[in-house]
């Protein structure tokens, strides 16, 4: 196998594999629908993630195309000197290696997250989830296909149909080197990864998003906002749990009865702290854990608070690093809060959907980062390389 492929290669065997998999559109379902016949649908968020129909394989495709179309992110320079004995010194982009990635459930991961690693010039290790083992099946077949019109090995996409003891056995020894790991799921599916994996992890990790509603916010801007982030896709990572509300805003009761009604129109379960008061439609929290939990389903937990510092301090004791929002008027107030709340993504009068590297304009994501190194937010194809020191000399010794 090649060491690097050429980026000539690397996109053709994109735009080839985005062309098989608009023709094969039908086989792609076909090996959906079997998943879904043995899936208890009673997850709604598997469920979501699981269920593969035309706008979803649409996507993939324009994924696929986007990723053909952007830069080269290997060999990219960051800085260059030359040292005072003549050595010239540069700092290029390189890539990883061999990059694997354990993901459930998603079969567009097949494609966006394999997309990403191929472009950015790694060997991809796909290791996905029993549940869509038909779709995945399908999609890597794909890839094969596509690699093989080009005359490149099949090795650079490999899929890895293991159990949980075959892949917990994997990861303590594998069968060839693997410079990265890349878990997306849940909880237990990342702490099993980081328990057995002898390579770094970078953890793609869980979402509990909170919105702060401030005293100076727009009612009606945070209505839209809460209302969007919080229904719009509840299988999202990036979907809204937690609310908190500052208990001087102007029309307090109003507001959060109002609130209540708006998501118990489409649902949503309400769950409220002790400290906002009695609503009618609401529930009162039962356990204080419960603000630690990301929901993935129809249920929102409503809180009060006193102030930006106080929902600041409760935001980065319970939140999971991932997004968080504010509400307000006053730029101060919110420049404050975007500084001091420790998640990857913070926002000023949006929506905490937008934590998405399509959206973000990375042409797609590997993950979403909660980690700090080396990358924290959605991995694009930008991010998915470490870097390597190039140095040329003339004969010079130290």
């Amino acid at each position: 196998m090649e060491s690097v492929l050429s980026i000539e290669k690397r996109n053709k065997v994109l735009l080839s594999m985005a062309t098989l998999v608009h023709q094969g559109q039908t086989e792609i379902l076909k090996a959906n629908l079997k998943d879904m016949s043995g899936f208890d649908n009673n997850d709604l968020a598997m469920y979501d993630r699981l269920k593969v129909d035309e706008e979803k394989i649409a996507g993939m495709v324009n994924s696929l195309r986007q990723l053909a179309g952007q830069n080269d992110p290997v060999g990219v320079e960051r800085f260059h000197f030359t040292h005072e004995n003549g050595l010239e010194i540069y700092n290029r982009t390189a890539s990883f290696g061999t990059v694997m990635i354990i993901y459930e459930s998603r079969p567009d991961v097949t494609i966006e997250a394999g997309g990403i690693a191929f472009k950015s010039g790694n060997k991809i290790l796909l290791k996905g989830g029993k549940e869509s083992l038909n779709s995945n099946l399908v999609l890597v077949d794909l890839w094969h296909k596509a690699l093989t019109e080009h005359e490149i090995s099949k090795d650079w996409v490999q899929y890895l149909n293991f159990n949980r003891e075959q892949t917990r056995d994997y990861l303590i020894n594998p069968d060839q080197k693997i410079d990265l790991i890349i878990p997306r799921g849940g909880e237990k599916l990342i702490a099993f990864v980081q328990e057995h994996a002898t390579c770094p992890v970078i953890v793609s990790g869980r979402g509990n998003n909170f919105v702060y509603v401030s005293d100076e916010a727009d009612k009606e801007k945070a209505l839209q906002i809460i209302f969007n982030a919080k229904t719009d896709k509840i299988s999202a990572c990036n979907a809204l749990d937690k609310v908190l509300v500052n208990k001087k805003i102007p029309g307090y009761k109003v507001f959060i009865q109002t609130l209540i009604d708006h998501l118990k129109g489409s649902k949503v379960q309400v769950l409220t702290d002790e400290g906002l008061g009695h609503f009618e439609g609401a529930e009162p929290v039962s356990d204080e854990k419960q603000w630690y939990e990301e929901f993935l389903d129809y249920k929102i937990l409503i809180g009060a608070t006193e102030s930006a510092e106080e929902a600041i301090s409760f935001i980065n004791r319970f939140g999971g690093g991932h997004s968080a929002a504010i509400i307000s008027e006053n730029k101060l107030e919110a420049n404050n809060f975007l500084s001091a709340v420790d998640a990857a993504a913070v926002y000023h009068n949006a929506s905490t959907r937008f934590t998405d590297g399509f959206q973000f304009g990375l042409g797609g994501e590997l993950a979403i980062s909660t980690d700090k190194l080396h990358q924290r937010g959605p991995i694009g194809l930008q991010h998915l390389v470490t870097n390597k020191w190039y140095v040329y000399g003339n004969g010079q010794i130290r």
